[in-house]
C-alpha cells in the first residue's frame, strides 16, 4: 500500500479466520493502488481451521507466511484481528520498534481504565503500559487524533451504531443524559465464527432472544465515549438481543429532550454534523432505517422519529456489524493512519438484494 510519500507501507494481518477478518482482506485488496508483491499475509494457527480456505480466496500474487517464520518489525503497520494476549510478546516488541498497531476488531485496549476492564473482562489486563497510549477509534469523532496515533484500538459493533448518533447531540447538549435506554438487535455473525450451540441453525431460527442483560461487554466501552464527550459521567439502558440474519445491527434509542428541544433541533444536529461524512448518512424525514440497506457497506444509516410521550424521541441507527462496526472502519482508521484517502477500499455499495 502506498502512503502520501509514494513509499511502499508492508502491512502484516494477524488472526484473519473469523468473519471480520475474511471482510477485512478482500477490503484491503480492493485497495486501487496497493501493491501486494513485497506485503506479507501474516496468519496464525486457529480453532477454527479456516485459514487455507481463506487463502484461496485471496490473490494469486498475495504471499503468506506462517507468523512463526516472520518478524513484526518488518512491517511498518500490524493490523490485529484477535485478542492481544495471544501475540503480547511479539506485539509489545513491534511497538517499541516505532511501528504502529491496529487492534481491528477486539476489545483489549478499547476501555482506558484497566481496572474497569478486570471488572467486566474478568481478567487483569495483559498490557497496562500499552493501555496508556492506545487511542479509541471512533473515525468521525476522532478523526485528527486517529492519524497521528500508534496504537489504536477499533471500536465494538453496538458501540459504534449508538455513539454515531449519539455524540453529536450530547455534544450540543439537545439529549438529557439520563434515561438512555438503548434496544439494540445483531445478526448472528456478530457472535463470531466459533462452533456454539446458542448459534446453531435449529437454536437461532425462526425466533429472536435477549443476551448480555446489563453484563454485555459493550456497557462500559458505550458510557466511556458518551461520558467523554458529555464531561460527566453517563448511564445508559443497554440491551442487546440476537436476529435470525447473518448479519446487520439496528440500535433503536429512547432519548428525553432538554427542555425546549424538539425533534427537529435533533435532527439539524445530526444533519450539519455529518452533512459531509460519506459513509454517515441522515435519511430523509419520516424514513425508516432497514438493515438491508447498508448489508455489506460501510454505512451507518440514521434517522430521528417524535416518541408519542411528549419532551422523548427516538433515534434508528442501522450497520453492517461486520463492516461499519468492525472492519470497515479499522480500515477507515487504516487509511488514515497511513496516510491516504480514508475510503480507499471501502467504496462499494451496499448488497442488493
Amino acid at each position: 500500500m502506498k502512503a502520501e510519500s509514494d513509499k511502499l507501507v508492508r502491512i502484516g494481518v494477524l488472526g484473519a479466520s473469523g468473519y471480520t477478518g475474511s471482510e477485512n482482506l478482500p477490503d484491503m485488496v480492493a485497495i486501487k493502488d496497493a501493491d501486494f508483491s513485497n506485503v506479507d499475509a501474516v496468519f496464525c494457527c486457529l480453532p477454527h481451521g479456516t485459514t487455507q480456505e481463506i487463502i484461496k480466496a485471496l490473490p494469486k500474487r498475495l504471499k503468506i507466511v506462517d507468523l512463526s517464520a516472520v518478524r513484526l518489525s518488518s512491517f511498518y503497520f500490524t493490523v490485529l484481528l484477535f485478542h492481544y494476549f495471544c501475540y503480547r510478546s511479539c506485539v509489545s516488541v513491534h511497538l517499541c520498534e516505532n511501528r504502529k498497531l491496529s487492534e481491528m476488531v477486539l476489545q483489549d485496549f478499547r476501555l482506558r481504565s484497566v481496572d474497569e476492564y478486570e471488572e467486566w473482562y474478568g481478567q487483569p489486563h495483559r498490557a497496562p503500559d500499552l493501555q496508556k497510549e492506545a487511542l479509541y477509534g471512533l473515525t468521525e469523532v476522532l478523526r485528527d487524533e486517529i492519524r497521528n496515533a500508534r496504537l489504536v484500538a477499533n471500536p465494538g459493533c453496538y458501540p459504534t451504531s449508538i455513539q454515531i448518533p449519539l455524540v453529536p447531540l450530547i455534544k450540543a447538549n439537545l439529549i438529557d443524559l439520563r434515561n438512555i435506554i438503548i434496544d439494540a438487535k445483531s445478526g448472528v455473525s456478530g457472535a463470531g465464527r466459533g462452533a456454539k450451540e446458542a448459534n446453531l441453525y435449529t437454536e437461532i431460527a425462526e425466533g429472536i432472544h435477549s443476551y448480555g442483560i446489563t453484563k454485555h461487554r459493550h456497557v462500559p466501552e458505550i458510557e466511556q465515549g458518551l461520558s467523554d464527550c458529555a464531561h460527566s459521567k453517563v448511564t445508559v439502558s443497554f440491551t442487546p438481543h440476537l436476529m435470525p440474519m447473518s448479519r446487520g445491527m439496528q440500535s433503536t434509542i429512547y432519548v428525553e429532550m432538554a427542555p425546549g428541544t424538539t425533534t427537529e433541533d435533533l435532527y439539524q444536529e445530526l444533519r450539519s454534523s455529518y452533512e459531509d461524512e460519506e459513509f454517515v448518512v441522515l435519511l430523509d424525514k419520516g424514513a425508516t432505517p432497514h438493515t438491508r440497506n447498508v448489508r455489506g457497506s460501510n454505512y451507518c444509516f440514521m434517522n430521528v422519529f417524535p416518541d408519542r410521550i411528549p419532551g422523548r424521541a427516538i433515534i434508528i441507527s442501522v450497520i453492517d456489524n461486520l463492516v461499519k462496526g468492525a472492519s470497515g472502519q479499522a480500515i477507515q482508521n487504516l487509511n488514515l493512519m497511513v496516510g491516504i484517502p480514508e475510503n480507499t477500499g471501502l467504496l462499494y455499495q451496499p448488497l442488493f438484494p
